[in-house]
């Protein structure tokens, strides 16, 4: 399958994360606790969100689904399961998508190519970005990873570009590229959900290239700004 370049070197390539950048994945997870403890009361809500965060340990990414099977081990006839699945594979993604977030994907757009790079499984994260509208956004340039900050040089070769633009609402993904690729790469931290307003998080890593309150204030930047913002 070639990329979308074609395999031709681009001016600059722009690169979107998904959670909590384009889509506030912080309410889907909200969504999924209330509805939790309305079919098995707190504890069995409790009990599946400890799978949940064991799993995320373990793999590095949210494995909803995968913490579903794992729940199921320990509660295989709980009404919990079905109802979960029929949550997840059909939640309207859609209405989760941040304000001007695909704006601002149009906005960089008018300068080069731009792909989703996202962490994540393989079923439920696709099932997230084709139902929220992303995948026809982003003209089906999707890369979805177990580690994505390990996948740069797959990335390069399918999106091959003199300069990329990383936007991650995840310091940590950003300090990693952004020693890897150096001022190739302008890096773009929009504050937005839970790990992004983490104190211990904002003092763990160096702080990104620009950094913005909401993704929709992406639109206010023109290329010349984000290409020198990665010089500073």
């Amino acid at each position: 399958m070639k990329g979308i370049t074609d395999m031709a070197t681009n001016k600059v390539v722009f690169l979107f994360d998904v959670d909590n950048t384009l889509l506030d994945n912080d309410r889907v997870t909200a969504d999924l606790r209330r509805h939790a403890e309305q079919t098995v009361g707190p504890e069995g809500q409790q009990r599946y969100f400890e799978i949940f965060e064991e799993i995320r340990s373990e793999l590095g990414y949210a494995d909803y689904l995968g913490a579903l099977q794992r729940y199921r081990i320990e509660n295989p006839h709980d009404p919990f399961l079905l109802e979960a699945a029929y949550f997840l594979t059909n939640y309207p993604f859609a209405n989760r998508i941040f304000p001007n977030a695909l704006d601002a994907v149009e906005h960089c757009q008018q300068w080069g190519p731009a792909a989703i790079m996202s962490d994540g499984d393989a079923v439920f994260q696709p099932r997230k970005v084709d139902r929220s509208g992303l995948r026809e956004a982003f003209q089906n340039n999707v890369m979805i990873f177990v580690h994505k900050e390990l996948e740069l040089e797959y990335v390069q070769q399918r999106y091959p570009a003199e300069h990329y633009v990383m936007i991650d609402d995840k310091l940590r993904i950003l300090a990693a590229i952004k020693k890897a690729w150096g001022e190739n790469v302008t890096t773009v931290f929009p504050r937005q959900g839970h790990y992004a307003t983490d104190p211990e998080v904002l003092k763990a890593y160096p702080a990104a290239d620009i950094s913005i309150d909401r993704i929709g204030e992406l639109v206010e930047y023109d290329l010349a700004a984000l290409i020198e913002a990665s010089r500073e």
